[in-house]
């Protein structure tokens, strides 16, 4: 890497799928030698590497005063189900990413790595894209040295909370995959952890400017 000093990272979203592998990995990774997890309510863990800040996400950026950080990390995201009204799932998908993202600036973050999705677009018509887009967007307004953005298409793991759909989904994913090569290659399912070690990697690397990477470039 880059710079060889041990480093602090600083997560949000640290309970979902791809954040559980990416806390577990940081948290076994060497280089770091603290690990701050921003969370609404207490996780069930303790590791001697392991703080926990309990924070009303609503006041971000102002909620991670006080705390100094190397590596930025988001995997917040949620669904139009678990949110309830677009609006909501705007405020989480965005606002929310936007604000600690600007609070992991100011804590002394250099570099930042944020899990998007495959075909994310400020102008598209669909509202789920367009959100991930707009997100993207204005990440980049925030002058950080480098800024990784991975868009993962499905995403494979297990999840807490089941959700019947997406279950299909994997199933018809582990089948078609094989026989998405050449172009249909980004919209291959990708592992959590996979995608949770790219992001370290990428961190770890320490590159600058902008990097987007695609499902089919982040295993």
């Amino acid at each position: 890497m880059a710079n060889q000093d041990k480093k602090t990272a600083i997560i949000s979203g640290a309970t979902g799928l791809v954040g559980e592998q990416l806390l577990k990995q940081l948290l076994s990774d060497p280089v770091y030698v603290k690990v701050i997890v921003i969370v609404r309510k207490p996780m069930e863990i303790t590791h001697s590497k392991l703080e926990q800040r309990v924070i009303d996400f609503g006041q971000l950026p102002s909620a991670l005063a006080g705390l100094t950080a190397d590596h930025g990390f988001c995997c917040l995201g949620t669904t139009l189900k678990s949110a309830g009204s677009k609006e909501k799932q705007y405020i989480i998908d965005h606002d929310y990413v936007v604000a600690f993202a600007n609070g992991c600036h100011q804590a002394g973050a250099n570099w930042f790595a944020v899990v998007s999705s495959i075909g994310a677009n400020a102008a598209s018509s669909n509202f789920y894209l367009r959100t991930k887009g707009e997100m993207e967007r204005d990440l980049q307004k925030i002058p950080f040295k480098g800024i990784s953005i991975l868009q993962p298409s499905f995403l494979l793991g297990s999840r807490k909370e089941f959700r019947s759909g997406e279950k299909a989904g994997i199933a018809m994913m582990r089948f078609l995959g094989p026989l998405m090569i050449g172009g249909l290659r980004k919209y291959r399912g990708v592992q959590a952890a996979t995608v949770a070690g790219c992001m370290i990697t990428r961190l770890k690397a320490e590159t600058k400017g902008v990097k987007i990477i695609r499902s089919d470039k982040i295993g």
